[in-house]
């Protein structure tokens, strides 16, 4: 059982939200190419990719944290279960009540987000709002004390790689595939939200 836990959480998780980026980045070309544009001009000619320079990354972060707005790993956070009786939001909610929180819903709501469901990294651009969670507008990995332990680990190992497949290769879809504009989109649901049609892409090497 732990070992199931361990590829859920640290490894589905990751190459689920990995798969979307990408689609998400081959939808919207301006995206990909203000990303790559970053990215090669921060590693510049030394051909590696290391953590400094992904901490010079804001745009970079920005795509990240709006993939994950967009398709959170888990469409329904981890239960939690109330200790005591509560009030919230005119409700009267007794002690022991389970409670599951559907963090896909959060992200798309049009009371928090402007556009909802489009994909615009430049909305976090100057704003304050985090993964983990502090205003509860943005959850992906949970909230709180009981937030995903690997969040951390997790973000940061998203981070690398997609920055190093954004600088050593530019993307297409195969030609059999159409056009980005009619890519199914269609979620399949189960421990994490992936794509029913997986996404397949053609690399074209970059030299620097």
């Amino acid at each position: 059982m732990y070992l199931q836990d361990l590829f859920i959480a640290g490894v589905e998780t990751t190459s689920t939200t990995m798969e979307w980026l990408m689609t998400e980045l081959l939808r919207y070309p301006r995206v990909m190419k203000k990303a790559q544009e970053e990215i090669r001009r921060v590693v510049g000619e030394k051909g590696k990719v290391d953590m400094n320079d992904i901490n010079q990354m804001d745009y970079l972060k920005n795509v990240v944290k709006e993939a994950m707005r967009l398709h959170p790993p888990a469409a329904l956070l981890v239960p939690r279960e109330t200790t005591t009786r509560v009030q919230l939001g005119g409700y009267d909610i007794p002690a022991k009540t389970r409670v599951i929180i559907n963090a896909w819903a959060i992200h798309r709501h049009p009371d928090f987000w402007e556009r909802p469901e489009e994909f615009i990294p430049e909305r976090f651009e100057n704003n304050p709002i985090h993964l983990n969670g502090p205003d509860f507008k943005l959850i992906p990995l949970g909230f709180g004390r009981r937030r995903c332990p690997g969040l951390a680990f997790g973000i940061s190992s998203i981070e690398y790689l997609i920055a190093n497949i954004l600088y050593w290769f530019d993307w297409k879809l195969p030609h059999e595939a159409g056009s980005v504009e009619n890519m199914d989109m269609t979620e399949a649901f189960g421990m994490t939200i992936c794509k029913k049609f997986p996404l397949h892409v053609v690399p074209i090497p970059y030299s620097p």
